[in-house]
């Protein structure tokens, strides 16, 4: 007999605490009540035409099957020269360098290179929101360390208070989303200091580090030798290149990290598309795009902050990244989903509220705006701002 109607079985859900997201959430509000979307995190402006007519170039020539596993050997050559050049170190594009389909994906597989059942991860809230999820998927448990409250600078005593003999990995962003803020030499080193008679493996996500800002320089884990040689460092071209959509990134590691790294990469991607890895090699040949990144993203954190100066927001430091943070407690004692709710639909402007980037959801009455956008768009987002 066959029954009335067909059953779905339902498995236990592999994260049962996570629904939609704040960004997926935000941005579809933003689209129903045309506001302007300074929530998710991506440009309203169109990469160089240089970069886009290089990977058609490379799709005419022909490279459009699958290339090696690791990544085409030209772009894992450039990211090497470049890293040597920017940061004096010296990864063997061989066996220390993979291409990646972004940095999600990369994130996703670096936790489960190193971390397993009954393993801890650090992370440092508040903190993106892939990264838990991927250490659950792991079957490992996140352990939760603040930043210090206010300022959003690393607790460097609580890092190693949380420090135990389960820590396989430490999850490090620089610079910093959402708050905006950037790890200097100082820090590298004090945390090369706690980290020194252990086992712990970092994992650098340094997707933002050519957005440093006010002649600052990017502190990369890459550049601090001892701190290099137990990390993996993450970078994303989308983020560099304005081709979010693309998904391409990579990872540099030391060669035993790498291995494993690989491992499990080759099953849960194997290789990134073809003429974008060729197209984005080609285009590196070029320095000026990423070098004058800095003060590109620069000009447009100040003219945004100039425009909100002139609104009852407080502007909270913005040192790297394309995210500026505000303190909306002048304007509101509503918590900061309910805030960026209103924001959208009364004001029509489209924001993130900080408490989905920590664990315990709390609010503390900041909110983030993206400002990677045209001119025009932060200019109407301000006016709008203005009425507050």
């Amino acid at each position: 007999m066959h029954p009335s109607s067909p059953r779905t079985p339902v498995p236990p859900s592999r994260l049962p605490q996570v629904g939609t997201t704040i960004f997926t959430v935000m941005s579809a509000l933003a689209a129903e009540h045309g506001a302007v979307n300074l929530g998710q995190g991506f440009p309203d402006f169109d990469c160089d035409p240089r970069l886009a007519d290089a990977v058609h170039d490379a799709m005419r020539a022909g490279h459009n099957q699958y290339p090696p596993m690791a990544g085409v050997g030209i772009l894992r050559d450039a990211v090497a020269r470049k890293i040597a050049q920017l940061h004096g170190h010296t990864y063997d594009p061989a066996t220390e360098i993979t291409i990646t389909a972004g940095a999600t994906q990369a994130i996703l597989t670096a936790v489960l290179a190193v971390a397993g059942p009954g393993d801890e991860v650090i992370v440092l809230d508040p903190c993106y929101d892939s990264y838990v999820p991927n250490i659950e998927l792991a079957g490992a448990r996140a352990v939760r360390v603040p930043l210090s409250e206010g300022t959003f600078r690393p607790d460097f005593a609580a890092i190693g208070a949380a420090l135990t003999s389960r820590t396989r990995a430490l999850i490090v962003n620089s610079p910093h989303n959402p708050t905006g803020t950037v790890w200097h030499a100082a820090d590298l080193n004090r945390l090369a200091d706690l980290l020194r008679p252990t086992e712990v493996v970092v994992i650098s996500d340094e997707v933002y580090e050519h957005m440093v800002y006010d002649g600052a320089p990017h502190a990369s884990f890459s550049g601090h030798a001892e701190l290099a040689a137990r990390t993996m460092v993450i970078s994303s071209y989308g983020k560099t290149y304005h081709v979010t959509g693309w998904k391409v990134g990579h990872v540099a590691a030391p060669a035993p990290l790498m291995t494993e790294f690989r491992k499990v990469h080759q099953f849960n991607v194997f290789t990134v598309n073809t003429p974008m890895q060729h197209g984005i090699a080609r285009y590196m040949a070029d320095p000026a795009p990423y070098l004058g990144l800095s003060d590109f993203y620069q000009a447009k954190r100040d003219r945004f902050r100039a425009g909100l100066a002139g609104t009852r927001l407080g502007l909270l430091p913005c040192e790297g990244t394309y995210f500026q943070c505000v303190d909306y407690r002048g304007v509101s004692d509503l918590n900061d989903e309910a805030f960026c709710r209103w924001l959208t639909t009364e004001i029509g402007v489209a924001a993130i509220p900080l408490s989905p980037f920590y664990g315990d959801g709390r609010s503390q009455g900041v909110v983030r705006f993206c400002f990677a956008k045209r001119d025009d768009t932060l200019d109407r987002a301000v006016e709008r701002l203005a009425r507050l």
